[in-house]
């Protein structure tokens, strides 16, 4: 399966389930309390997520002070990203993923796994290629 077909997959998977979950707690406690439930999620993501993107880029900011590359840093603003835009879905499956990634423990375990499956050497560049291509020196002569 390729990336796209599993993106495809995923964003149709997960809003129908979303709404087969909304409308199965709604019938159980209210379709009001639901919706409030939902509103109530979603303010309580924003504040957190204020928090803690304030506090990563302090971070980042510190990092780049000591003359570092605020690489984790900057990965878990990414993941603060992600955790926002599932905190603002509405939903009771994304939520509970986006406030999973607001958990500091959480988030750093998810970022050190990243970065060990990123493979960087340090002393080359990333935009220089790796292989050089096969190339044969030679002279020619055109005779017409």
């Amino acid at each position: 399966m390729t990336t796209f077909q599993f993106l495809l997959l995923l964003f149709i998977i997960v809003p129908v389930f979303e709404i087969y979950l909304l409308i199965t707690v709604g019938s159980v406690i209210g379709g009001l309390t639901t919706v409030l439930l939902v509103i109530f999620t979603a303010i309580l993501g924003t504040y957190l997520l204020r928090i803690q993107g304030l506090s990563t880029l302090q971070k980042a900011q510190s990092s780049m002070d000591q003359g570092q590359i605020p690489a984790g840093a900057l990965l878990e603003g990414i993941l603060l990203l992600i955790s926002g835009a599932l905190l603002l879905t509405p939903g009771f499956v994304t939520d509970a993923i986006g406030f999973s990634c607001l958990i500091p423990p959480i988030r750093q375990a998810i970022v050190n796994s990243l970065i060990k499956n990123i493979k960087i050497n340090p002393n080359q560049n990333p935009h220089q290629q790796t292989k050089r291509p096969d190339v044969i020196e030679g002279e020619y002569r055109r005779d017409d």
